[in-house]
């Protein structure tokens, strides 16, 4: 008998119909198509043109929900990795729970983790089911960044879609899950990447909005380069030893789909083929907690993936925090 592991049982994603080209952007700030295919990788993305950030959580855990085959009501628990949620609260999960027709009194709360939303979700889910209080669990990583990016910043606009990617966990005894997970986090580099939100007033708040921070996402390109890569290299190394594991097991990586010279990075760290390596940058830029889901269930439909592959998915973001796990499909 092997030992309970939290097996991927279904897959789902969505994104919004609108997309927005290199071109489109060239319009709005002081930039080509050739500028940011050479430095991002990016061709196009998707933008929300008025869905909410639950609309498309729940649009990719429907999806999930019917490729697993598990009914609604066997959920035992859901979580969404977000950092746009639709408000303060409730939290994205809620609303999904009540559309997807789950279980009322299960758990359903979000995590923000930025672009490492899903895997740090994923490694929650992954502990309550080996604790033996969850059967099943929907994951769910999901943000709208075109509502949060300052579209007159070209160091930042070019860079982001919107986007959902969902999945369901199952409790298995059988060789197939996550084999292991990390998550981790430091406070110190907060201001290498982050979002303040919105201008916040009180009647004992004096400040006028000219003091106060403008809302929109801000990032230290370079600096956050050095360290994603660095760090994601470790992650990386930690899950493979976990697992005893080498590189040249894994079957394919699919990273967090940030920047290509952060994917090729890793990829020469690792001496994976180009072919080894799942990316999907090119049509939908950086959808933050959405973009590993998201490229999980398409290598899943296009065949990428098959039974007893060894997946390792890792990721970074703002916090700063980064992630990383094995699976064996």
């Amino acid at each position: 008998m092997h030992t309970l592991k939290s097996k991927f049982t279904g897959c789902g994603s969505y994104v919004p119909p609108t997309v927005v080209t290199n071109h489109d952007l060239a319009k709005l700030v002081d930039t080509t198509d050739h500028w940011i295919r050479e430095r991002t990788g990016i061709k196009e993305r998707r933008v929300t043109s008025g869905e909410k950030t639950s609309d498309a959580a729940i649009k990719a855990g429907k999806f999930a929900l019917k490729a697993s085959g598990i009914n609604p009501k066997d959920i035992d628990l859901v979580i969404t990795g977000t950092v746009t949620p639709d408000m303060v609260f409730p939290s994205v999960s809620c609303l999904v729970q009540k559309e997807l027709g789950l279980t009322p009194g299960i758990p359903a709360f979000d995590v923000s983790a930025a672009c490492s939303g899903f895997l740090f979700a994923a490694d929650i889910a992954d502990k309550y089911i080996k604790s033996g209080t969850v059967k099943n669990a929907l994951v769910i990583g999901v943000d709208l960044f075109s509502t949060i990016v300052d579209w007159k910043d070209r160091s930042t606009c070019v860079l982001f879609g919107d986007g959902a990617g969902a999945a369901v966990l199952s409790a298995s005894h059988g060789k197939s899950g996550i084999l292991s997970s990390r998550i981790h986090s430091d406070g110190r580099y907060w201001e290498m990447l982050y979002a303040p939100g919105k201008f916040s007033f009180n009647a004992f708040n004096k400040k006028s909005v000219a003091e106060t921070e403008a809302p929109y996402l801000k990032m230290k390109g370079n600096e956050t380069f050095k360290i994603a890569v660095r760090t994601m290299g470790q992650a990386i190394k930690e899950v493979l030893a976990d697992s005893a594991l080498a590189p040249s097991d894994v079957s394919l990586l699919i990273p967090h789909q940030a920047n290509m010279r952060i994917i090729n990075a890793i990829r020469e760290r690792l001496l994976l083929p180009e072919e080894k390596v799942f990316t999907n940058l090119e049509k939908y830029g950086n959808t933050s907690a959405g973009s590993i889901p998201i490229a999980l269930d398409e290598a899943v439909k296009e065949g990428r993936i098959k039974q007893g592959d060894i997946l390792l998915f890792v990721a970074f973001g703002g916090g700063l925090t980064w992630a990383s796990q094995i699976v064996r499909w």
